[in-house]
């Protein structure tokens, strides 16, 4: 089958369908599957697709899902051709792509450019013991550690301990825009996101380069982007290459894939070691807290004993033949209680403890989903405030509150004691303690507890209930 040509940019049609045969990549990808079967067996499972021109100096990208090739990869020599076709096989098996937009999602601004060196230098170092092959891009792990951030160590050592995300927070020491320039930033990503119909782009601390002025380099930033000067821009990420529902699902495949061929290649495998950034299986904890309070704050089916049920209304109260049915003489049964709702309104128990401290950002998407959750159960939601005592509480309707305003503290003195009886006091249903975790908690109330904790505080143990870790 001959290759197909697509216009700068677009997508194929059918990229949701099987790999396309023919393509400029073929040849390398033999080469692949001829020294290292399973692993070179990857990019069987990747989309392949020609286009006519690629931007800038690139011969290939990945946005996640899909490979393209632009016109001169088929000019290069067969060992590069390789080299780049395993380079983005990896992109995409290690799901770089959507762990960028995850990541961006996370914490607002993250600089694309610093995360594609990041995640060549993991790739190139995995692929670097391999002879018949050559790589492009000079960008390897272990120099990207000595030059920013002074850390010499063997490679084998480097692969086994950091990841992309981890890698990437340790170089990106960009300043913060100044606050006249992110509140222009702010302004203009609000209008265009309004312009669009979608909700505000920007932060809670207004750091978003694309809209504003770009943030300036730190000492670590400056030389990460120095080293990687001569690396392609291959990542293209692409929010509508796969489905978000599906995320956890192909993360679980793609590292069962990895896993699988590393094992059968053993010393020939594409991978020099099993890796700290394979894909990671994990349920984002906006889906654990939505599964949770829709449990917790559904009506729950209730007896009532002052109406009878259907079943017994069905049958006029009555048992027995049919004959003695028609008759009216059947055996009275004995009274069936109904159902009905067990509470006209939910109430969704919000306690904060103001004594930490929490990044203003993930304060913004705890609110939001809370919000959304009580407007979709029509709850009410009860917010309590406080420390070591209760300092502010306030009622809202579903789909309401002001959580993004609260102020931290941090630093004082913490009881959950006050807060949990002050909630049961007005009979909450559910309670969601955002909290670090740090107090005594003397008093456990009747409704259920999800303690919702920054990831620094994961591994502060929780007194009862269920805890949440927000990343």
């Amino acid at each position: 089958m001959g290759a197909e040509v697509a216009e700068p940019g677009s997508r194929p049609e059918s990229s949701a369908g099987p790999p396309r045969h023919g393509h400029r990549g073929t040849r390398a990808i033999q080469r692949l599957a001829e020294y290292a079967p399973s692993t070179g067996g990857l990019a069987l499972w990747v989309h392949h697709y020609d286009v006519a021109q690629l931007d800038a100096a690139l011969v290939v990208e990945n946005d996640g899902a899909t490979i393209r090739y632009g016109p001169d990869f088929e000019q290069l020599p067969l060992a590069i051709q390789t080299g780049l076709v395993a380079h983005e096989v990896l992109h995409v098996a290690l799901r770089h792509a959507p762990r960028y937009l995850e990541l961006r999602r996370q914490i607002g601004d993250v600089d694309l450019e610093l995360f594609n060196i990041c995640a060549d230098a993991i790739v190139n170092s995995t692929l670097s013991h391999l002879s018949w092959l050559e790589l492009d891009s000079p960008v390897l792990l272990e120099d990207l550690l000595a030059t920013a951030l002074k850390i010499r160590q063997d490679l084998a050592r480097s692969l086994l301990e950091w990841d992309l995300e981890r890698l990437y927070r340790a170089v990106d020491d960009r300043l913060p825009p100044s606050p006249r320039k992110a509140e222009q930033g702010r302004g203009r990503a609000d209008q265009d996101a309004a312009a669009v119909g979608e909700p505000s782009k920007t932060g809670a601390q207004g750091q978003q380069s694309q809209a504003g002025e770009a943030r300036q380099d730190g000492p670590r930033a400056a030389q990460v982007r120095a080293l990687g000067r001569h690396s392609p821009r291959d990542l293209v990420p692409d929010a509508g290459a796969e489905y978000p529902e599906r995320a956890a699902e192909q993360a679980r495949e793609w590292r069962e894939r990895i896993l699988r061929g590393h094992a059968a290649d053993g010393v020939h495998s594409m991978l020099r070691e099993l890796l700290a950034d394979l894909p990671k299986v994990r349920t984002p904890w906006e889906q654990v807290l939505r599964t949770q309070l829709a449990r917790g704050l559904s009506n729950k089916p209730a007896l009532s004993w002052s109406r009878p049920s259907r079943s017994y209304l069905a049958n006029h109260g009555r048992m027995g033949p049919r004959r003695a049915e028609s008759a009216g003489e059947g055996r009275r049964m004995p009274w069936e209680p109904g159902r009905s709702s067990s509470s006209a309104v939910a109430r969704l128990a919000v306690l904060v403890d103001v004594s930490g401290s929490i990044d203003a950002s993930l304060l913004a998407r705890f609110a939001r989903e809370i919000e959304a959750i009580t407007r979709r159960m029509e709850a009410k939601t009860l917010m309590v405030v406080g420390d070591d005592r209760v300092r502010q509480v306030e009622c809202f309707e579903p789909g309401r509150s002001n959580l993004r305003g609260i102020q931290f503290q941090g630093g004082g003195g913490t009881d959950f004691s006050p807060l949990l009886e002050e909630a049961e006091r007005w009979r909450a249903d559910l309670g969601v303690f955002l909290t670090d975790l740090d107090g005594p908690a003397d008093y456990r109330p009747a409704f259920p507890v999800l303690w919702a904790v920054p990831s620094a505080c994961a591994a502060m143990p929780h007194p009862f209930g269920r805890k949440l870790v927000l990343d």
